[in-house]
């Protein structure tokens, strides 16, 4: 299919959220709310609703992690993480695109004070969207770099403002030299729409394609210093920490979904308990009678499971809060091995849930079913899988 003009929807943004509540995570139960009541519609669409993202920016994601120099909250990880798996009560998509828009604000911290100014030129509030993979190329111009390039699985781009694209650098010879993150506004690139998902389905993530576009110095950085943190010391040293140890963007969103599960899977519960309670016995001859204590069980391990994922979390986000660009390698690797280790845990739960609710509570219209297909999504990515993230912590304890 051909790239087309990316839409143009009115901006979602209002410069500051009026009468917002104390903290983030009170608001995201609004978001949540919102986010529930369109989670259908939106997986049908394969995009999240504006109103969604609308009530999302006046909650506070978008500006949380933006220095305060540019109006920001910069607020903290743990906030913003319990926030995150508020709004994952309601719709896993949702909250992967609102936790994804706030640590992109971060990442665009890490941008010359230049680019800073055109991002946040209408206020911290804009609505940002990252792909880091450097799928596209680079070449030196005076002033800046000519990019080009397509960029597959950007969540929630329908939305965007501003793109940060990662690409290889190419010299008149034609070699490669280090990746740099562009910064580049929604009217410069096309989206082709190619997000057909059984998981994770109202993400909107759709294909990004941009071609022979300049772009000034100022609204690049070095991709490693972004991944290592050090980019953003200067404006705001407390968001200066490396990539890895953010991972829990990705792991707070199934944690909420994990939630939602739970809580639907206890309604469909109830009515069974309720049901068995008038029956003597078997429906039928040689049928199982109905066993109570299977219920029990489920509910006792999903409920503790869950507990144990979300403290893995908190202590992981804690430990960015706490450390700033203070972190040493050994807290990063043990961050990234407790977010992916959560949400193995996380899926567990799914399954279970998933399974135990039976033939009825399989039904497209269950939200067990739509939690359990977003959360085992959730857990193919790269970042949370734990293969990876296992090596490099036993690398880190172990050595090479």
């Amino acid at each position: 299919m051909a790239p087309t003009p990316s839409p143009q929807p009115p901006r979602t943004t209002p410069s500051a959220p009026p009468d917002s509540p104390a903290t983030l995570s009170e608001a995201a139960r609004d978001v949540a709310a919102e986010a529930a009541r369109g989670a259908a519609t939106a997986e049908t669409e394969r995009r999240l609703s504006t109103d969604v993202v609308k009530a999302a920016v006046a909650a506070g994601f978008a500006r949380h992690l933006v220095p305060a120099a540019h109006g920001g909250d910069e607020g903290t990880f743990l906030e913003l993480g319990r926030a995150v798996s508020a709004v994952g009560e309601g719709c896993a998509a949702s909250a992967w695109c609102v936790s994804l828009a706030a640590h992109v604000g971060r990442m665009a911290a890490h941008l010359p004070e230049e680019g800073r100014r055109e991002v946040w030129a209408e206020g911290p509030d804009a609505f940002l969207v990252a792909a880091l993979t450097p799928l596209g190329t680079a070449r030196p111009e005076p002033g800046g770099y000519r990019l080009s390039g397509t960029w597959p699985f950007v969540s929630a781009v329908d939305h965007a403002d501003w793109a940060l694209l990662a690409a290889h650098v190419q010299d008149d010879a034609g070699s490669p030299a280090e990746p740099r993150v562009l910064a580049v506004p929604r009217k410069s690139w096309h989206t082709t729409d190619t997000w057909h998902n059984v998981g994770m389905a109202a993400t909107g993530s759709h294909t990004v394609t941009v071609t022979d576009l300049f772009v000034p110095v100022g609204r690049t950085v070095s991709r490693e210093d972004l991944f290592t943190g050090r980019g953003a010391a200067a404006v705001a040293p407390r968001l200066a920490v490396p990539m890895q140890a953010t991972t829990m963007m990705f792991a707070a969103p199934a944690l909420g979904a994990a939630k939602g599960a739970l809580a639907a899977w206890r309604q469909h519960a109830e009515r069974k308990i309720r049901a068995a309670a008038g029956m003597p016995g078997p429906a039928l001859p040689g049928m199982p009678s109905f066993n109570r204590i299977s219920w029990d069980v489920t509910l006792t391990r999903s409920a503790t499971e869950i507990d144990a994922a979300e403290l893995l979390l908190e202590r992981a986000a804690r430990t960015v809060d706490e450390h700033g660009p203070g972190l040493n390698s050994p807290q990063t690797m043990g961050g990234w091995r407790d977010c992916a280790m959560a949400t193995d845990l996380l899926v567990g739960v799914a399954n279970r849930l998933f399974r135990g609710v039976g033939t009825t509570g399989q039904s497209s219209a269950s939200p067990v079913q739509r939690f359990w297909r977003d959360i085992n999504s959730i857990a193919g990515h790269q970042a949370l899988q734990v293969e990876s993230a296992a090596t490099a912590y036993a690398h880190q304890v172990l050595g090479s």
